[in-house]
């Protein structure tokens, strides 16, 4: 059988990328204040929401507390009501842009457990559709996304500054 190559180069930066950077991809995007570049979408008092560069589907938002932990249990009380709230706010700027039909929801917790980033807990946020899985994730490996991460944000980052205006 003779089989036709589909390229993904993005992969092999994502592979070189996660082996040299110093650092916490987290811990940087809060430290620098330059949310555009670093795609944060919005902070609240001690979390942030994050697009992923690496998404599993168009509107990927990883939810993030500023501590820097491994588990939920390492939260306190306020901490961990601070990130569901941005889980929650998150969840409804998706809603209102780009109108997913479901989500996956979840936490991955260490290496083995599937976390790319082990040291610093974060939530993923993946919208869904109807028919959004075809054959070229199970053939090739492959993901389609339709929208640039740029446009996404610029999206995401409109609607939650009219939310902000409005107090909702």
């Amino acid at each position: 059988m003779n089989h036709k190559r589909l390229w993904a180069p993005w992969r092999i930066a994502y592979i070189k990328k996660f082996k040299k950077e110093k650092g916490c991809l987290f811990c940087k995007a809060f430290e620098s204040g330059k949310d555009e570049k670093n795609f944060v979408v919005f902070r609240s008092k001690s979390s942030l929401a994050i697009l992923n560069i690496y998404p599993y589907n168009n509107g990927h938002i990883m939810i993030a507390p500023q501590k820097h932990v491994r588990e939920l249990g390492q939260l306190d009380s306020a901490e961990t009501a601070d990130l569901i709230n941005c889980l929650n706010k998150a969840k409804r700027l998706l809603e209102q842009t780009l109108k997913p039909e479901g989500y996956n929801i979840g936490i991955n917790i260490g290496r083995v457990g599937g976390a790319g980033i082990e040291h610093h807990l974060h939530i993923h946020l993946v919208p869904r559709w109807q028919g959004d899985t075809n054959f070229m994730p199970a053939i090739f490996n492959t993901k389609i996304i339709s929208q640039s991460l740029h446009e996404l944000y610029a999206t995401l980052k409109k609607k939650n500054d009219g939310l902000k205006r409005t107090g909702k």
